[in-house]
């Protein structure tokens, strides 16, 4: 198969025939094989009566059901664990992203040898307070951060090879930063593709300002999760370590000092040294516990079920 496109919806009901249609239409005069999965994330309207109608006349839509909203991490983890096609393409389901873009996407990973094209919505119709100047602040960091020069990590119009997909794991609120899932797992031909913006037509905005605050905050657990998840010790312990030692040497010094240097002195308790010292030994133990506790989680976790689906469409 061509192309799978991956498409997690809440509450889009007004939307899905008009995308479908268009998407159909762009494969048929191209003549692209594919298969359209729909994952519905708990919506509460009537998106997924609407996916089992267009199942009905269309046998290459497909669909997953959420028994209640996950979030669009979860649903995109769901829908690459479905999806045959050769290349996958992800897009939002309230037609800001346009199907049209298709086929030079699948030709930049099919013909190019990409491995994974990230959307950049130059011209936006959001609200420049809002979403643009926030949306500016937050890629300006994931790039600092990661090391990919994209302009647009959180674009939801992304392709991708489909060995990409399959080995990369998208999980809390993650898929803002899926370029650096990729390039973490090891896949470094990454690249981006200016992208047609369209307004919103239906419907409101399922995102407020707070998700740029979890997108900083996610920022920073990704930085940690590539530099130090397989080895947590290593940030850990050598922090530890550094902070008993010092504690170490102002307690040795303190007790050179009283032993031979001013014996008549102050009490060492009454030494602000001391007790910098007693509290920069503890939290050095503390820090290098934290390390031992996380390799023994590391290797003793297993897999967690964050999502279950209630209903399948030709899947």
């Amino acid at each position: 198969m061509d192309i799978s496109v991956v498409i997690p919806l809440l509450n889009e009901d007004e939307s899905l025939n008009e995308l479908h249609d268009w998407i159909a239409k762009v494969m048929q005069s191209n003549r692209y094989s594919y298969e359209i999965v729909f994952i519905d994330d708990g919506s509460t309207d009537n998106s997924w009566e609407v996916i089992e109608s267009l199942s009905k006349k269309n046998a290459n839509v497909k669909g997953l059901r959420f028994q209640k909203n996950y979030g669009k991490s979860q649903a995109l983890n769901a829908g690459f664990k479905e999806v045959i096609g050769d290349v996958v393409i992800t897009m939002d389901a309230d037609l800001q992203d346009s199907p049209d873009e298709i086929p030079e996407l699948y030709n930049l990973i099919k013909n190019e040898g990409f491995d994974l094209i990230s959307g950049w919505k130059k011209k936006r119709y959001d609200s420049k307070i809002r979403k643009n100047i926030p949306s500016k602040l937050f890629n300006a960091a994931a790039r600092k951060t990661s090391g990919l020069k994209l302009h647009d990590f959180n674009c939801g119009l992304k392709a991708y090879k489909n060995k990409v997909v399959k080995n990369i794991d998208v999980n809390g609120e993650m898929h803002r930063y899926i370029p650096v899932l990729a390039k973490n797992a090891g896949f470094n031909k990454i690249d981006e593709k200016v992208v047609a913006h369209q307004a919103r037509k239906y419907g409101v905005t399922k995102f407020g300002i707070d998700r740029f605050i979890n997108g900083f905050l996610d920022l920073i657990t990704i930085w940690f999760l590539s530099k130090f998840g397989k080895r947590p010790m290593h940030l850990f312990g050598l922090l530890g370590t550094i902070m008993f030692i010092i504690g170490c040497t102002f307690a040795f010094y303190l007790g050179i000092d009283k032993l031979f240097l001013n014996p008549t002195g102050r009490l060492i308790t009454q030494r602000p040294q001391f007790y910098l010292s007693l509290v920069t030994m503890i939290i050095g133990t503390q820090l290098f516990l934290a390390g031992f506790l996380g390799e023994i989680i590391l290797r003793a976790k297993s897999d967690e079920k964050r999502y279950s689906i209630s209903k399948k469409i030709n899947l």
